[in-house]
Parts: C-alpha cells; structure tokens; sequence
C-alpha cells in the first residue's frame, strides 16, 4: 500500500501516519510511521500489508521533537482491503470543513440520510472518493465525462456513486476502459426530480489511467467544490412538561414527543427544542419543577414516562389511574406535586407487574451494564435520600462519603435498599426505551430533537457526591445583572474545578455529551459563557451583585491606584453606610433599622451588626416573614450588604474585583467627580478589556475537546455581559450562537436588525425567561411604540395589544432572516392565529428568572391532537416556512 498526501509544512515539520494495523502503530500515536518528502507538498509512503484486514489510518503533523502540531478532523480514511491486491492511494488532508454542521448526527440519520453500501473492486479498480455532504435524502452524487465509459457528456447517461459513509461517496470504475486521460465533472442528482441540481463549481477533473501493471486499486481522494449550501431549517421549542395530549398523566410524557414529531412535520418544522430533562427530585414538591437544578447529569426524570404505552394488567386499577390521570390533565396548569405522586404509584404498581421477567431480560441487563456507572450510584443516591429525608449527603447518618464497594454490600443486604434500587433502575430502563424511541420516530420523519445541557449541578447531587473534588463546593454560581435579573441571578450551582478535570481530558463532561447523544442530535449550551468565566457568588450571599468572574485577573491595589484611584480597602471593601441615604430605602423605618440592624462606627456611619452582616445571616433573620413590610426591609438590608466598589478575591485575597454595576451604589455616588472618572476608566477595562486573551484561551482548552466528542449539532446560549472573544470562539468553533431581536448584542442598540445575524445562529422570537411576544408587547409601552415604528415600519401609534397580523409579521421576519436555524416557542408560533392563541397572553410565561423559586408549570391550553386537527393553521405555517427557504 503505498500512501500519497499533499501537505504543505514549514521548516521543522513532517508528516506521519497511523492506523489501525501493526504497520501503522496499532492506533498509537508515538508509533506513527514518519512519511518521505518527495517534492514540494508531496509526501510518501509504502507500507507492507500482510493480512486481509480493512484498514483505517490518520495523519499528523509533528516537529523535529515529534511533538503533533496538527491532527486531521473528522472519521480515519478507511481502506476496504482485498487479498492480492496492491493499493496506490492520494489522499487529501482532513481538515475541518466550512460547514461542519452537515456532517452532524442530524443531517447522517434524519436530514441527508441515505442507506450505505460497499464498493466492489475490479481486477484493475480506479477508486473516486468524494467527500460530499450536500446531497439531501433523495440525492445521489453523479459523474459525467467525456468517454463512453464516462458518460459521453450526456447526463442521462452519468454514473451514479455510492455513498459508503455519510458525506463519503466512492465510485469503482474499472481501469482497462480508460486508456488515456479523460475529463470529467462531478454533479449531484435528484432522483424526485429527475434532474442534475448541482454541477460542482470550478475546471473540469482528469482521470488519469493506470500506468502500473497487475491487480491495483488506484484511489483518489476529493472535496466536492461546492460553495455554500444555504440549509435553513424551522423549529419548535417546548419543555416536555408543557406538552398535553389526550393519553397525558397532568404533564407532558416523551410519549406524547411522537404527536409533537407529527406536527412539527406537518408544518415543515425539523427540530423540536425542549429544556433539561433530568432527574430533579431533591423535595418530592413543586420546588422541584425547576429544570435546572437536576440530582444527576445522566438519570432521566420519571416524571415524564409515558404511562400509557405500559398499561396495568390489573384492568380496574388500570381505569382508576386513568380516572385520577384525566382530572390533573384538565387543570390549566401543572400540579406538580399530586402528578409526580400519581406517577410514581402507578410505577410500583407496574413494577409489582413487570419488574422480575424485565430485570431477567437481556435488554435491560445490556442496559445496566451499559449505564452501570452512572445508574447505580444514582439509585443509591435516591434511596438514601428518601430514607434519610434530605438530598444532602453530607449529613446523612450513613454512606455520607460515596464508596461504591460498600454501597454494593449495602445493597445486597438490605431487602429494602435492592428494592429500591430495582425499582429505580427499571425506571430509568423504560424512560431510556421511551426517548430513543421518540428519536427514531423523528429521524423517519425529517425530524431532530434538541436538548438542553446546563450548566450547573445541584450541591446536592449524585455528581457531588461521588465526585466532589471536580466542583468548588464552597461558592456558588449564577449570572452578572442582566435584562433578566438587576441584582443578578443566584443559581445556587457550586462552580467547576476545571484543573482538576483538566487531569483526566474532561471526561466528566465527554461522558455527560455522549450520553445526551443517546436522545439528541443537537443540543443547546446553557450559559456557554461559563465556559469562558463563570460568575461566582459567596456563599454567604442570596443576591448575585456580590459575585465576580472566574477565573479572572483581578487587581492589585498598585494597579488600582495607578489608574488614578486612591484605594481606602475599608471604604470600598466593606458594605459603606451612611445616614444620608437610609431614608431613600427604608423610608420612615429608617430609625428602626438604625436601632436593630446597625451599629456606629463614625458620625453618621454605620456597620452592618455582626448577626445580620451577610445576606444569608439577613434572609434566616426574616424567615416566614411575608408581609410588606418584612419584604422591603429585608431586601433593603439585603442592599446595604451590596455597598461596596471591591471584592476580594477568593483564592489571592490581596487582589480585588470591580463590583458589578458599583456605578448605581451610594458608595459610588459619594465619591467625588475625580474618583468617580478613575473608578469608571477602571471599570471599563476590566470589564470590556483586560481579560479578552484570557478567556478566549479558557475557552479554547476546554471547548474544542468537549464539543468533537460527539456528532451532534452545537448551539450555544450567549446572551448577557458578552466578553468580546465569544463570538470568535464560536465562529473557529462553528458553534451556533443565540439571537434575539430585543436582546442585541450591540450595548449601543436596542433591537437586532434580524437581517444582520450570521448565518451560524439559531434566531428566536423568546425564551423560556422570557415573556412571549403578546405578553412582551404590553410590558413596556414606549419600547412597544418604537419597535412598532422604527422595526415593523408601521405608522401611528402602536396597537394597545399584539394582533395577529402583528404577530404574523414579527414571526415572518424572523423566518426571513439569515439564520440557519429560526426555533421559536410553540406560544409565538400560535400567536398569529385568533382561533388557536391562548385567550390570556400572561399564562403563556414559563419562568421569570427574577424569582428565585419560581414554580414551572406552564402547559399548552390545546392538546396536540387539536394542534394537529388544525389543518387550515398549519397549512399557512407550512407555506410561510416554505417560502422563507426553511424546508
């Protein structure tokens, strides 16, 4: 076999080869094979093949130290090896594509997929290997030449190609019928058509003949030249809780995906976007509705099994639970607690049923062992939890430090411990089944599923427990102030110990995406930010004003003062207090809170007392207090402990942060016109400035690794304070950004101008924290007013409530941007219907970021079934997705 490359190196580089025989090194890299210069770009090697065995191999670039400086993108190039046969092969260098995003699981199994075939060889066999991932279901990469062998130039009589891999089409065309050298051109045809709809862009290819003699497989490797594919795709975003069908328990069930898989198709949508679907059971309540705050990154919740498609034997128990089903699945919102309760009977009473004969089955011991990992500890965990009442292990009277070998014994043991256990296990078994199921139900009907990664963990987690040295238990992690939240968000996460996980290759995080790729072929990055710096928040603090970035750099108290800024680390450190501006929060309580909460330290200066000095010491204070009073004192008290310009930091306390948004603090204002300019040029800096180089490199040794871990589509949700490297990274990364008209990017503007936005970017009407469009168009008037002039081009004043030809218009640009992907919430996509739109824009908010336990329990007022009746609607969404190119 020998190998040809075109690589162009610099001095001190060379190319090297290896694979998956003992002549390439058995896939190790320090045993590449070193390949010889030939002539410029050219590089060379034979290998010597003594088994029958297919081959696959990549190269790498190394220096003089055999240090790799570059490694190929992509699957290995893949020989199909055949006995007596000499292989002289010219390969291209794998580098990424321009448009990465076709070679994803969506476009292989859904979008683009096509059935693969092997190639049969010749005697004598020239071999055409064409990367080309454009053709779309239905589509066949053809060749046209200027032989009768080749065609004769009549596309009639082209020679079609087979595809071998997704995006790899192989052509053998036997050697003794080319004599001389023949062009060609390659083209791609539509067999529904029945038509060429693309003839590769640039100059007519050469076939050369074989000049060697003997049984050979000549091969050459190309890249179909096609300049860009516009793909632009529609799609839903729902949580699976929101969804209601006829079959529903009183929430959303993966089973009922498969009707929402009917309608996406029915309307020329292609993915169907959910939030996180983890385990959140920490309290049995409604407090766990929240999403995000999920007890383990693997385990399922079963909260959304589909109960229906595993009936009860028992006929009358069954028809009970169908009766109690039907009453919570008429409430116009979720009632969390009574449906997890439900659920959770009827699944004992199914495993009563089936439990025995399906833990005996091999599917499901394939399952376990398959999952062992993550599902015992996970049991284990969930056991313990209920039987000692809380979710934090570290009180627990026992197994509060994880060991596994002893969690085994324990197991084995304790007749109620297996149960559970069981229980638990099977539980997981069936939702598993369930979603896989929904996920190949769309594949067969053009459809993906996108999910939802956080990017927190609970404290109180499976994750925390077994791995406690990958996280920093002792702060917690949220979000900077932002249109969502003007004292931040506190999401109570610990943060990551990126070091330490830096140890292994980030396997905790290549494991928690390749078990997402179990159910989705997109996913959706929550807070990606995180990823460059996250905001870290004290633990003693309820608010998230009190947080900085890390990592960071912070400051030293030389480089403050050099900026122009005297540093004082009492005044600006600790919370600046003075008589003045007590009256402008607490009104006429003023004196109580002077009398129970402060204590002098100057004239007219005062301390926060030392049993209320924090905001965790002030929340535990008015604990059960609720009324009027209590509330605004509390919060004022929470705001006295914001009164600083620094923060020390954590892990180098000689080093300050700037205070976030410290301009909007007394302790800023009583400053004078020439501090105030210093702090602001500091501020600026530190902020926009100091740390782009910084956190790009953050993100560049964490990103790249995690997101080629998997085939699956990444998008990411970059909204909030935006560190100017992120767009960068996600454009090297080809990572999708998130856009929306009313959350510009651009400090300086106030709406998206939706024809802008790149092309590698999901667009969307709303969010999840956000107010859908109705519900937004009344929470401001004068934002209202301008976007209905200077955005929507309309003349007057603004209608008092968003119409439907209204909303029809604002849904219509965004399916005319140049997005790739235009994802709306199903509450937007109704919006410009008055037959189907929810009567009350305000019940169609699912979370308001502001409340820190706010009860997610948003349904649709329709059932699916309805949705899918509603055939003059979605025929006019069809056409408008149509139109638009999205098809």
């Amino acid at each position: 076999m020998r190998l040809h490359i075109n690589y162009h190196t610099t001095w001190g580089q060379n190319v090297f080869v290896y694979g998956s025989i003992p002549a390439l090194g058995n896939w190790d890299e320090s045993k590449a094979v070193e390949m010889k210069y030939i002539s410029p770009e050219v590089w060379c090697i034979d290998i010597e093949i003594n088994d029958n065995a297919n081959i696959e191999y990549r190269y790498l670039i190394k220096d003089n130290n055999e240090n790799v400086i570059s490694r190929e993108w992509g699957n290995p190039h893949a020989i199909l090896n055949e006995a007596n046969k000499d292989f002289d092969i010219y390969d291209i260098w794998q580098g990424v594509p321009q448009q990465k995003f076709l070679y994803t699981s969506g476009f292989s199994n859904s979008f683009f997929k096509h059935d693969s075939a092997k190639i049969k060889y010749y005697k004598r066999t020239i071999l055409l290997k064409v990367n080309c991932p454009y053709a779309k279901k239905d589509q066949v990469v053809i060749l046209c030449g200027s032989s009768k062998a080749l065609g004769d130039w009549d596309s009639a009589n082209a020679i079609s190609f087979t595809q071998t891999s997704h995006g790899e089409w192989q052509l053998a065309i036997n050697a003794t019928q080319i004599k001389s050298e023949q062009e060609y051109k390659l083209a791609i045809y539509d067999n529904i058509e029945k038509k060429i709809v693309h003839w590769e862009e640039g100059q007519n290819r050469i076939l050369t003949p074989i000049k060697e003699k003997g049984d050979i497989v000549k091969i050459d490797s190309l890249n179909y030249n096609y300049n860009w594919l516009n793909w632009k795709a529609a799609g839903v975003a729902i949580p699976v809780f929101s969804l209601r069908s006829n079959d529903s328990f009183g929430i959303g069930e993966f089973s009922d995906l498969k009707k929402m898989v009917d309608w996406a198709k029915a309307t020329r949508q292609k993915i169907i976007q959910i939030l996180p679907i983890n385990d959140t059971t920490i309290t049995h309540t409604w407090v766990d509705s929240y999403p995000y705050n999920a007890i383990s990154i693997y385990a399922l919740h079963p909260i959304y099994l589909g109960l229906k498609a595993y009936p009860l034997k028992d006929e009358k128990l069954y028809k009970q639970y169908e009766k109690e089903a039907a009453a919570l699945n008429k409430l116009t919102k979720i009632d969390y607690d009574k449906v997890l309760a439900l659920k959770w009977k009827y699944i004992r009473d199914l495993f009563n049923e089936l439990g025995k004969t399906t833990l005996k089955s091999k599917e499901y011991q394939d399952f376990y062992v398959h999952n062992e990992e993550w599902l015992f500890p996970y049991a284990c965990f969930s056991h313990l939890r209920d039987k000692y009442k809380t979710p934090t292990f570290s009180i627990w009277k026992t197994h509060s430090i994880f060991n596994r070998k002893k969690l085994a014994n324990f197991v084995e043991t304790n007749k109620e411990a297996r149960e559970n256990v069981d229980l638990l296990c099977f539980t997981q078994y069936l939702l598993h089944k369930q979603l896989v199921d929904v996920k190949e139900y769309a594949h067969g009907h053009d459809v993906i599923l996108k999910g939802d990664i956080p990017i927190g963990i609970s404290r109180d987690s499976v994750e925390a427990w077994v791995e406690p040295h990958l996280f920093n238990l002792d702060v917690q992690t949220g979000a900077p102030p932002d249109d969502f939240s003007y004292f931040g968000q506190n999401w109570g996460f610990p943060t990551y110990n990126w070091d330490e996980m830096a140890k292994d290759g980030y396997q905790w995080w290549i494991k928690r995406f390749r078990k997402m790729s179990d159910y989705f072929d997109a996913y959706r990055i929550d807070h990606i930010l995180g990823f460059f710096r996250i905001w870290e928040i004290p633990l003693s603090s309820v608010q998230g004003l009190l947080g900085y970035f890390s990592p960071a750099l912070p400051l030293t108290v030389e480089e403050i003062r050099s900026a122009g800024l005297w540093f004082d680390e009492y005044r600006m450190t600790t919370p600046y207090i003075h008589e003045h501006f007590l009256g402008h929060i607490f009104g006429n309580d003023s004196q109580e809170i002077i009398n129970n909460y402060l204590k002098p330290i100057a004239w007219q200066r005062f301390e926060l007392k030392e049993e209320c000095n924090t905001q965790v010491k002030i929340k535990a204070l008015f604990e059960g207090k609720n009324d009027y009073k209590s509330v605004r004192l509390r919060d004022g008290l929470y705001s006295l402990c914001n009164e600083v310009l620094f923060i020390k930091d954590k892990r180098e306390p000689w080093k300050y942060h700037p205070r976030i948004t410290a301009q909007f603090s007394y302790s800023y204002k009583d400053l004078d016109e020439g501090a105030k300019g210093a702090f602001n040029r500091l501020y600026d800096d530190f902020f926009y400035r100091r740390h782009s180089q910084y956190w790009r490199d953050q993100a560049m040794t964490k990103l790249p690794t995690l997101i080629s871990s998997t085939s699956m589509l990444v998008c990411g949700e970059d909204l909030g304070m935006v560190p100017e490297c992120v767009p960068s990274v996600m454009h090297e990364l080809q990572i999708l950004s998130l856009e929306i008209e009313r959350m510009p990017k651009d400090r300086d503007a106030q709406f998206n101008y939706l024809q802008n936005l790149p092309y590698l970017s999901v667009c969307t009407t709303s969010t999840h924290d956000m107010a859908p469009i109705r519900l937004w168009w009344k929470e401001n008037r004068e934002v209202t007013q301008k976007y209905y002039n200077s955005v929507l081009w309309k003349q007057g004043a603004a209608p008092e409530d968003c119409t439907a030809d209204i909303s029809g218009q604002i849904v219509s640009n965004h399916l005319n941007s140049p997005a790739m992907l235009a994802i709306l919430p199903l509450q937007d996509w109704l919006s410009f219907s008055d037959k189907l739109k929810r009567p009350n824009p305000e019940e169609e908010r699912i979370n308001i970021p502001a409340i820190a336990q706010h009860y997610w329990q948003y349904r649709m007022h329709l059932t699916l079934e309805e949705l899918l009746d509603a055939k003059d609607f979605n025929d006019q969404l069809s056409s408008m997705i149509e139109s638009s190119g999205r098809k």
